[in-house]
């Protein structure tokens, strides 16, 4: 008899114990960050996930308070309380609820935010949860409305009202759900309401990685690749990433590619430079997109300020992608700053692209930032 849970669309479910096997959904910024969407990437991306926290490389402070919190519900004999993950794409918030369940022995479920439209798609993934079954809700910040107000219920008192009927002939019937634990991520911690970001029990911000983290993580997925690179080789792949172990694995991978097409037995920095280069990721980790848009602000505009939408037509992108892939990353970094009048360039962006910086360019960039500019 087959006992299996029909899943709605966007969703995914996966037995105990064997979480993070599976690849949850892929985010990612900048063009080689851009998630696969080849089975056999996903595959090799999921298999490079850790399993269970000791094998988590990074984010110590986080990865600590979870190990506590999760300890402890062990100890009880409880699920764990909910836990809200925050951060930017990349740094392992879909990694980390695998191993929540992993940790708890418990299944996993997997689904995400804007797959839940409607309340009711919300109470058929509920009630059809076990008894300590992990909930893993992905960008759970575009849930509809309706589905977060059904969701506070659920998280609190472990059961949902489900309205039969309309109007002044609708009833409520009471439905108790089992105890689970619910993992949400989210990009944009700040879209959450108030009242669903207090009932987590635990939140963890994650940051972005260091060189030396991302080449500790560099050198376990080379291990499992069984690929052999010099100190150096790790050096400059890390250098490249972003700071941010998806993206440090995506280039690992496209630098295997390159060696294996070389007959290369061993890779150096000398030959993971040519690689990455030749994928067009630069020595500070800049892709196509990010060079197009500080060259054309410097080139075009004579480092700016100038509008978000004047400086996506000229790189030829859509001004979201320009916004959300291309300018928090130049924005980190130093070389690209946004005033009340528009986007500028900065010093460091003038360096970087070898040019010396104009005199008028430097008033430009002494004006106050802003994260709103008045022309769009």
């Amino acid at each position: 008899m087959d006992d299996s849970i029909p899943l709605l669309p966007g969703q995914i479910s996966i037995g105990g114990g064997a979480g993070p096997q599976a690849a949850g959904p892929g985010r990612g910024a900048g063009e080689l960050a851009a998630p696969s969407g080849e089975p056999e990437e996903r595959e090799l991306e999921a298999a490079l996930r850790p399993r269970n926290l000791d094998d988590f490389v990074g984010q110590e402070r986080v990865r600590k308070q979870l190990a506590l919190v999760l300890a402890a519900s062990r100890i009880r004999g409880r699920s764990a309380d909910h836990v809200l993950m925050s951060g930017p794409p990349g740094l392992g918030k879909t990694t980390l609820a695998m191993i929540v369940a992993a940790e708890m022995n418990a299944p996993l479920r997997i689904s995400s935010g804007p797959a839940i439209q409607h309340a009711g798609d919300l109470a058929a993934i509920l009630s059809s949860l076990t008894e300590g079954e992990v909930l893993f809700l992905d960008e759970i910040h575009r849930m509809s409305r309706p589905a977060e107000e059904m969701l506070y219920m659920a998280m609190e008192d472990f059961r949902v009202d489900i309205i039969v009927g309309k109007g002044a002939g609708a009833t409520a019937i009471p439905l108790e759900l089992p105890q689970f634990t619910l993992v949400g991520a989210t990009t944009r911690a700040g879209l959450l309401p108030g009242p669903l970001r207090d009932r987590f029990g635990f939140t963890g911000h994650l940051e972005f990685y260091s060189v030396a983290e991302l080449e500790l993580v560099l050198r376990r997925s080379a291990g499992m690749l069984d690929l052999k690179l010099s100190s150096a080789g790790f050096s400059e792949i890390a250098g490249r990433s972003r700071g941010t172990p998806r993206i440090a694995n995506r280039l690992l991978r496209r630098v295997r590619d390159w060696a294996l097409v070389h007959g290369l037995e061993t890779i150096d920095a000398q030959a993971a430079s040519a690689a990455l280069d030749m994928y067009e990721v630069d020595a500070r980790g800049l892709d196509r997109l990010d060079r197009s848009v500080l060259e054309a602000l410097v080139n075009k505009f004579n480092g700016g300020p100038v509008g978000l939408s004047t400086l996506a037509i000229a790189v030829g992108e859509e001004p979201e992608t320009v916004e959300t892939v291309a300018e928090p990353f130049l924005v980190r970094e130093g070389l690209l700053g946004r005033t009340p009048r528009g986007r500028i360039a900065l010093p460091a962006a003038w360096e970087h692209l070898g040019l010396k910086m104009p005199g008028n360019a430097v008033a430009s960039a002494m004006l106050p930032f802003d994260g709103d500019e008045l022309d769009g």
